[in-house]
Order: C-alpha cells, then structure tokens, then sequence
C-alpha cells in the first residue's frame, strides 16, 4: 500500500513539473543601455589637398604687314610697330620691308604665305582687287567713318566700283616751291589763276632774259604726273575713271593743251628733275613745280624757300590694304584693328612729326604741332585741293599718251586738238584691250 502510494506522488511530481515547462516564458527585466564611447577621428594624412590652376591666357594673334618703307622713313615707322607691340598683349605685329612687293605677293597669296596687311600706293587697289591679292573692307568700315577722319582725296582714293579698299595713311603732291630772292610771295599767282601764272612767266622772261619764271620737268620733258595740275586745273575731272572713260579730247582738256602750249614760248625748252633742280639752285629759275622730296636738295642749296600751291595737283596716297590671307586665317578682325590703329589721328601724328610727311587723316592734318611744320602745311594745302591718283588698273594706260601729248604740244609737233585725240585713242584701245 505504501508502495504505492510513493509511486503515486513521484508521478503526480513528474506530472507538475511537465506542465511547469509548458507555461510562458518569464519577461525578462529590462536592462540599462551601455554608456556612449567617443569614435576616435580618423588621422590626419600628409598628401595636399590641389592647389587650383590658371586658365592659361589666349596666345595673341600675329598680323603681318609687308611694306616699302625706305630712307628716313623706315626706322621711325618700325619703332612706331614695336611700340604697338610693347603696348598691346592680344595682337602682335611683324613687318617686314619687301623691295618687290608685285612679285613677292604674286607667289606668296596663292600659297597662303602672304601678309594680313599690305602697304602700298593707292594706284594699286585696282590691280591687286581683280588678282585676289587684297579684299574690300565694306564689313568693318563704312563711308561715314571714312569721312570723318581722313580729307576728300585720300576717302576718294581708296574707293573703287564703289567698294572701300584700304585705309588712307599719308598722301603727296607737288606745288611751286619758289626762291624768295627771286620771286615775292606778292607775285605768286593765285591756285586757279593760270592767265597770271602764264603772264608772270612771260614778263618775268622778258624782264630777266637770261633765267626762266618757273620750271615744271613734265613741260620739256614727257611726264604725266607733274603736268597733272595743269590738266586738271582746267577741269578735267582725271585722265580716267572706274569704267574706262577718258577725258583727254573733251572741252577742258582742250583748254589744258592750249595753256600748254602757249606756255612753252616763256619757259625752258627741255627739261626733267635734275635739269629743274640745277636750275633753281644755281638760281636761272624762280620757282620749280616739285614735291616734297625735293626740299632736302633745296635746303642744301642755301634757298630761302617757299611753297605754294597751284592747279589741282595729282595726290599719291600710301594706303593699308587687307589681303586675302588675313581673312583665310581669320585674321580680318584683328588685321582691321591694326590699320585702324594705324591710320588714327594720334598715330599718324606721332609719325609725320618724325618723317614730314603728308598726313592723310584730317585730324593729324590739323594738328597745331603738324602744322608748325612749313613744309608739311604747305604741301598739305596743295594736298587738300588736288585728284587722287585713280585706284582703277585702267590709269595704266593713260601714263604714256598724256606725256606724249603733252610733249607734242610742248614742241609744237601737234596742236593741242591733234594731240589730244590721239593720246584719247591710243589710251581707249589698250584700255579696250585690258577689259
């Protein structure tokens, strides 16, 4: 009985803790959270953070310029460059003096090799237009600037079939440059009075029988430059225009030739530049009709001078051309900036006051300090007042018959209307030939 009973309890024990197991689990008391550590900083490291870059700056933009420039002339003009280029980081400019620039361009425009900018004579344009040689700068500069800065032959000298070629940097004429101790400025004519420059020479002859009034090297001798101011101071307009008119035969031409001729009974029979130049230094003649190239044999000979204009003489201008390759390059911008440059009234003037030349720009023209200068206003004046040469190739053609016109007149081979017609037929046939 007890046996069993122990049996009994030990499986009523083994039976509890069974159902003890099958309960629910007891809720686990919360614990606290664990106190924040610091992180530790990663460590420094010896490699440098970049130092930053300059854009490095644009290179400058070379424009070359191929001139003539000689004598006296050339060493104050380069340095006028190399001061352009002293003062100046985006555009830079080379030069070089080229003796031959006709057959130096000739080769080097068609292989890319020529300049950005040519300086050369306004008797060019045209030539150098119809080749490729140079193109019109309508883009980058209108009349209105043209005639705001520059006097009226030099804007007339650069247009050509109504396009602008070049700008204008200095110009050239003749007027009399005459001896003081021979003749007064009281008894010059005035620039248009050709009757008073024909009657003083002949009184002049006829008071003096063994010296000359005045002496002109295209009357006596065959030149069509210096009797240009005879021409056209009777109103002929020029010997030759855009379209190939010539103007030889016509009403004022007619009047130029008898001029001519009746000139010739009062002044030297034959004649050139070196027989003038004598002529007037050892003092057989008054005046002698010359450009300011002359003056420095002038001055040597001890003459006090003076000048005055005559006529409507013919004006040489020296121009800045853009060429082809300039634009090819895309060089035009700049190139335009530098003849600009160039041609302004504060360059020109540092540059005339340092060679006496002509300036083409009103401005430096007008300047007090230019006009200080004798010889540069004197000639200036007849500058003002006288025909460009013609930009047009056709003027080719008409060099050779107005000087043997002339020369007929002179002689009295011819009169003035057989002359004339010829030289108009002669120079109309090869400007035929050259259409």
């Amino acid at each position: 009985m007890k046996r069993y009973v122990f049996t009994l309890l030990v499986a009523i024990v083994v039976l509890s803790l069974a159902l003890a197991g099958c309960g629910p689990a007891e809720t686990p008391t919360p614990t606290e959270a664990p106190e924040a550590t610091d992180t530790p900083e990663p460590e420094a490291t010896d490699t440098p953070e970049p130092e930053p870059t300059d854009t490095p700056a644009p290179e400058a933009t070379t424009v070359t310029i191929w001139h003539g420039y000689a004598g006296d002339y050339q060493t104050p003009i380069e340095e006028l460059f190399d001061q352009f280029n002293a003062e100046n980081e985006d555009i830079q400019i080379e030069y070089a003096r080229v003796d031959d620039l006709s057959d130096s361009l000739a080769v080097a425009i068609p292989a890319g090799e020529g300049p950005d900018i040519l300086a050369w004579a306004n008797d060019q344009i045209g030539r150098n237009a119809l080749t490729g040689n140079i193109v019109a700068i309508d883009e980058w500069v209108d009349m209105a600037y043209l005639e705001e800065n520059f006097t009226e032959p030099a804007v007339e000298g650069v247009i050509w079939n109504d396009q602008i070629w070049g700008l204008p940097e200095t110009m050239e004429a003749i007027a009399l440059v005459y001896n003081r101790a021979i003749v007064s400025e009281e008894e010059l004519p005035a620039p248009d009075d050709f009757d008073a420059l024909l009657n003083n020479a002949c009184d002049f002859r006829e008071n003096n029988p063994d010296m000359w009034y005045l002496c002109n090297q295209g009357l006596g001798n065959a030149d069509a430059y210096h009797v240009a101011p005879i021409y056209f101071g009777h109103g002929m307009p020029s010997y030759v225009d855009d379209e190939g008119n010539v103007y030889l035969n016509t009403e004022e031409g007619l009047a130029a030739g008898q001029w001519i001729q009746d000139f010739s009974e009062c002044a030297p029979a034959e004649t050139s530049h070196e027989i003038c130049q004598s002529m007037l230094a050892e003092g057989q003649a008054g005046m002698w009709w010359t450009g300011p190239w002359a003056i420095a044999s002038v001055e040597a000979a001890g003459i006090d001078y003076g000048i005055a204009p005559m006529g409507e003489p013919f004006v040489g201008i020296k121009t800045w051309m853009l060429t082809q390759n300039a634009v090819d390059r895309g060089n035009e911008e700049a190139a335009i900036e530098v003849m600009k440059w160039w041609t302004s009234a504060e360059t020109v003037t540092a540059r005339v006051l340092q060679t006496n030349e002509i300036p083409a720009n009103t401005a430096a023209l007008e300047d007090p300090e230019v006009q200080a200068m004798y010889t540069v206003s004197a000639f200036g004046a007849s500058a003002e007042r006288g025909v460009p040469m013609p930009p047009t190739p056709f003027m080719d053609a008409l060099w050779g018959p107005v000087g043997d016109a002339t020369t007929a007149i002179w002689t009295g081979a011819q009169s003035p209307e057989e002359a004339l017609e010829a030289a108009q037929q002669t120079a109309l046939e090869t400007i035929e030939e050259m259409q």
